[in-house]
């Protein structure tokens, strides 16, 4: 008989270990959090690493359709996935906890860095350290792909909707949200005439490594406090509602409709409901608003605080707070410019970050409760295969920005594909990508130890004048 988590704190998972502690869980999303570099494939990798590989806390086919579900909402998935995976092992209070550390080391590197840039320019021996992670990033983001296509691909009709997802987004630039709906789509209607490509309850993996439901803690039973409960959503979701809404209104309110502060809250409130597909959708969309709308930024300055927000842990949508903090920092009215661009920065996190813990906590338990539908079932089947084609685009895109200095866009024929000049291709780069791949595939360093050498590697190339920041 399975073991059935209840809405008190349990003492047993399904697969017989102790259930963790709240406290040795804050400890794990911590640990998420401070190894989470190069935007949201990386973080799922170190994610998926930690909390289904290593401590399994949860199975593939679980993980995946977490993972599904987040890609279906605007804003960063990957901070909302831990939320996620915090709501289902200890409620609303483990989602919140889970979501805030994932945010906040980041949050006050990339306040830290925006203030030195501010006020002194870039700062070369964060740029040297990074130069070195990247490499160790895009090894870990590959290995993410091999490892979640190894076991989402489960069959030549998966591997083909990969395939078909990876072209749409990579040479056809089809937005994100079409090419999941496409699948979900696809995947729903196969689920309705018994396809049997798109049955099986999920993603599943063959192999020493697979991470069934049965060896995990949180099995397959539907958590007691996953099981959906009109007041109870209903009253989480009001509070929520209310922190974010709050400060926008009362801004409004009291400053007039001219203040950099109302149009902060109000444009990235406004993104976090409308921008799909995490930080790299979110990119072009922030970068023209601020530069051509709002003046909060000088062209090229979007690349800076990109190049802020990749060097820290944390999703890559922070970079928001770097344009919120220069937009308070340039019109600072009564205030000195640093107060006010910390003002702006920190206002900018809240109305981006907040409204991913609503969409959680209103749709989860919904969601969860759906699982077992065969059509909702199979839908989800044909998104993470999908999903698999679009990490392999992050992947792609990351590897071309870590190896080529210049990477320019071709478009002509409905095509619009990313080109790196050949010229700009950096063999120290190159090297340390080849060198970081070979330790992780070959040598299986750990995480730790490969991101800290990697590190180490930027910091002695611009020691010794290798590299020129």
């Amino acid at each position: 008989m399975s073991n059935v988590v209840t809405s008190k704190s349990p003492t047993m998972g399904a697969d017989g270990r102790p259930w963790p502690s709240f406290r040795e869980a804050a400890v794990v999303w911590l640990r998420v959090a401070m190894l989470s570099f190069g935007g949201p494939a990386g973080q799922i990798a170190v994610m998926h690493r930690i909390v289904v590989e290593e401590k399994r806390w949860i199975g593939e086919a679980r993980f995946l359709h977490a993972l599904n579900f987040c890609m279906l909402l605007p804003g960063p998935e990957a901070q909302q996935l831990t939320i996620y995976l915090g709501w289902l092992m200890h409620q609303w209070r483990g989602g919140l906890v889970a979501g805030v550390l994932f945010v906040l080391p980041g949050m006050l590197a990339v306040m830290v860095l925006t203030c030195i840039y501010a006020l002194y320019g870039e700062v070369d021996v964060v740029a040297a350290m990074f130069f070195g992670l990247k490499a160790a990033v895009l090894a870990i983001v590959l290995q993410a792909v091999v490892r979640i296509g190894k076991k989402a691909l489960r069959n030549s009709v998966m591997a083909t909707l990969a395939g078909l997802s990876f072209m749409g987004i990579f040479f056809f630039d089809i937005p994100f949200p079409v090419i999941i709906i496409a699948a979900a789509v696809i995947g729903a209607l196969s689920g309705r005439y018994g396809v049997r490509s798109f049955l099986g309850g999920g993603a599943t993996a063959t192999g020493e490594e697979a991470v069934s439901a049965e060896s995990s803690i949180l099995g397959e039973d539907v958590p007691e406090h996953a099981r959906p409960g009109a007041s109870r959503v209903l009253g989480i979701s009001i509070v929520l509602l209310l922190l974010w809404a709050t400060p926008v209104i009362g801004l409004a309110l009291f400053l007039g409709p001219d203040n950099v502060f109302v149009d902060i809250s109000v444009f990235f409130s406004k993104m976090a409901v409308v921008t799909f597909g995490g930080a790299y959708a979110v990119l072009a969309y922030v970068a023209q608003a601020a530069v051509e709308t709002y003046g909060w930024l000088e062209p090229g300055e979007m690349l800076d605080g990109l190049g802020l927000a990749e060097t820290t842990p944390g999703p890559l949508i922070m970079v928001t707070q770097f344009v919120g903090f220069l937009g308070a920092f340039r019109d600072a009215g009564g205030l000195t410019p640093l107060v006010a661009g910390v003002l702006g920065g920190l206002l900018t996190t809240w109305v981006t970050f907040v409204p991913c813990f609503l969409w959680i906590f209103m749709g989860a338990p919904y969601v969860e409760q759906l699982r077992q539908s065969q059509v909702l079932s199979a839908a989800f089947i044909a998104i993470t295969a999908a999903v698999v084609g679009v990490i392999l685009n992050l992947a792609v895109w990351f590897a071309l920005h870590v190896m080529f200095k210049d990477v320019g866009t071709f478009e002509a024929f409905g095509l619009r594909v990313a080109v790196p000049d050949p010229m700009t291709l950096d063999p120290i780069a190159v090297a340390l990508v080849v060198t970081a791949l070979i330790a992780v595939f070959v040598f299986r360093v750990g995480m730790i130890a490969l991101l800290g050498a990697a590190a180490v590697v930027g910091l002695g190339l611009l020691g010794v004048g290798v590299i020129i920041v």
